[in-house]
C-alpha cells in the first residue's frame, strides 16, 4: 500500500538565505520529519489567497496537519486582543480555517499541533485564554511537562499513560467547543489534547510532538490516513 500523503500547513514570513531576503513559505524541518518518521509522505501547504481552494486541496490528501505558529487573531472568537497577544497572521487563519472545514466535511483525518489545536477549537466555536505562564522555557526555548490522558478518549487509546512532552506556548483553550472533548490535561489543569466527540478522526495536541521521540499520535494519524486512502 502506498504511503499516505499528509499535508502540513506552513508560515508566510520574511526569510533570508544565501544572497536572498524575500517573503517565504516555510516550515521547521521537524514537521515534515515527523510525518516521514511516522510512515507518511509530507506535502507542504502554504496559505492560499483563495481559501475556497481548500476543498480541492484536501480532496488530494489523505490527512492534514495544522502546524504551530502565530497566535490566532482574537477577533475569530469575539475577543479584544490582550497586550501580550502576538501580531495576527490573518492569511493563515483564513486558509487553515478553510482547511479545517474541508477536512471535517470530507472526513479527512486532521491533527492540530499547538496553534493548530487552538484554531480547531476556535473553528468549532470555542475560545482561547490569551496568556498563561510556565509553558515555555524562555524565548525560543522548549520546556517539558507531564500530560495525563482522560480515560475512554481516543487519545488515551493511543497513549494510555502520563507522558512528558515538549511544549512552547503562551495561549491555551479557554471555553472548549461543544463538538470537542478534552482528552488530556497538564498538571496545572491546562487542556493539552482535544478530539471530536462524535464523527471522524480529528485530534489536537497542545505540545510539539515534532520536537520529541513519541510518534504514537502521528502514527495513529498516518494509520487513519491509510485506512481512508484504501476506501
Amino acid at each position: 500500500m502506498p504511503k499516505p500523503l499528509i499535508g502540513v500547513t506552513t508560515y508566510l514570513t520574511p526569510a533570508a538565505w544565501g544572497v536572498w531576503q524575500l517573503p517565504a513559505a516555510l516550515l521547521p524541518a521537524a514537521y515534515p520529519g515527523l510525518v516521514q518518521r511516522a510512515g507518511g509522505i509530507a506535502a507542504l501547504l502554504p496559505p492560499d489567497e483563495d481559501p475556497a481552494s481548500a476543498t480541492a486541496v484536501v480532496a488530494r490528501l489523505d490527512a492534514v496537519i495544522l502546524a504551530g505558529g502565530a497566535d490566532v487573531d482574537p477577533v475569530r472568537y469575539g475577543a479584544a486582543p490582550d497586550p501580550r497577544t502576538g501580531p495576527p497572521a490573518r492569511e493563515r487563519d483564513d486558509w487553515e480555517l478553510a482547511l479545517i472545514d474541508a477536512a471535517l466535511a470530507s472526513g479527512t483525518p486532521l491533527l492540530g499541533i499547538c496553534r493548530g489545536m487552538q484554531l480547531l477549537n476556535v473553528a468549532l466555536g470555542g475560545t482561547l485564554l490569551q496568556h498563561l505562564d510556565g509553558h515555555t522555557g524562555g524565548e525560543g526555548v522548549f520546556t517539558s511537562h507531564t500530560v495525563k490522558p482522560v480515560p475512554g478518549t481516543r487519545y488515551a487509546s493511543i497513549a494510555p499513560e502520563a507522558v512528558r512532552v515538549p511544549a512552547y506556548h503562551h495561549q491555551s483553550v479557554d471555553r472548549l467547543a461543544a463538538p470537542l472533548t478534552a482528552s488530556a490535561y497538564a498538571e496545572d489543569g491546562t487542556v493539552e489534547a482535544v478530539e471530536l466527540t462524535d464523527g471522524g478522526w480529528a485530534v489536537g495536541v497542545q505540545w510539539h510532538p515534532e520536537m520529541g521521540d513519541d510518534l504514537r499520535v502521528t502514527r495513529a494519524l498516518v494509520e487513519a490516513a491509510g485506512v481512508r486512502a484504501a476506501v
